[in-house]
């Protein structure tokens, strides 16, 4: 199969119908052989139903049922394993995402190996979009991928991508920063995005707390994950540093004959010492960890000979 079209789908069976006539159309101006991968991500209402309709007249219709919500990364995983296309393209369910959009996405995957994009015109509320833009522009600070909607479920990929990729949890948000991280080339691509008409939006105010903590595990994964050490390290050197200038002042005060067994300084250089070698042995330890747990990071782009 050339393309697959992955659809993570919760509780969208209003949208499947018009959703699934609005991909076909848009698939019947390329010529390129698709599979449309539903992945229903525990849905309580009759979004399966609708999409087993569906494969009723289209054998390339498949549909991945999770037992229950496991979240938009476990789909996209999940789609990603049964999938068989060379091109691989996402997209929600709900309609905002708009599938003729999709020979663009095909057309640009020529230049780069994830295409990823951007609703620059967004059709959302104020309370996501202005979140979405001050988490994308420190995930551009942090990360270096210079993409202006790095959480957009519309994105294109190569099939090597998803072979090696891995994400969890809410690590969906950063799968630009994580392609970049294996040396990927990313782009973006200006995408039409149209306002809900069906159901109900699946944005939480508590998802702000998760993107930004996942975004550390992304910056901590991208940068020090072979070296733990880095981190650690100059924590623990500045920490107890800061404790032996503390320790040096008070010596001082003690060798002029000054009385230092109460004061509180004496307490904080002594737990700012002990932190800092905490800190060093920490980072040590993860460095036996990583090494004893060696997994490929490298991609391999082409061998010759």
């Amino acid at each position: 199969m050339q393309l697959s079209i992955i659809i993570p789908a919760y509780n969208e069976q209003d949208n499947i119908s018009p959703f699934y006539a609005a991909l076909k159309k848009s698939l019947a101006k390329t010529d390129l052989s698709a599979e449309i991968v539903f992945v229903d991500d525990g849905s309580t209402d009759g979004t399966s139903s609708e999409i087993l309709k569906l494969r009723v007249s289209d054998k390339n219709v498949k549909l991945i049922q999770f037992q229950r919500n496991f979240g938009k990364a476990a789909a996209l995983s999940a789609g990603f394993e049964h999938s068989t296309g060379e091109q691989i393209i996402t997209m929600d369910a709900d309609l905002q995402d708009d599938p003729a959009e999709i020979p663009k996405f095909i057309a640009a995957l020529k230049n780069a190996d994830l295409i990823v994009g951007w609703k620059r015109d967004r059709k959302d509320p104020v309370t996501k979009t202005l979140p979405s833009k001050f988490f994308n522009a420190l995930t551009r600070v942090l990360t270096g991928v210079r993409v202006h909607d790095s959480n957009c479920g519309f994105k294109a990929y190569r099939r090597q991508v998803v072979e090696n990729i891995s994400i969890y949890g809410e690590l969906h948000r950063y799968i630009p920063a994580l392609a970049h991280w294996k040396g990927f080339s990313v782009d973006e691509l200006v995408v039409l995005h149209h306002p809900r008409l069906h159901g109900k939006s699946k944005y939480g105010i508590s998802r702000l707390s998760k993107g930004f903590f996942d975004l550390l595990t992304v910056k901590f994964l991208s940068t020090y994950t072979r070296r733990p050490l880095h981190f650690f390290g100059p924590i623990g050197a500045l920490t107890s540093l800061l404790g032996l200038v503390f320790g040096a002042y008070l010596f001082w005060l003690w060798i002029t004959g000054q009385g230092i067994g109460n004061r509180p300084l004496l307490f904080l250089s002594v737990l700012l010492i002990v932190v800092g070698v905490q800190f060093v042995s920490l980072g040590l330890l993860g460095e036996m960890v990583a090494n004893n747990n060696q997994k490929k990071e490298f991609v391999i782009k082409k061998v010759v000979g």
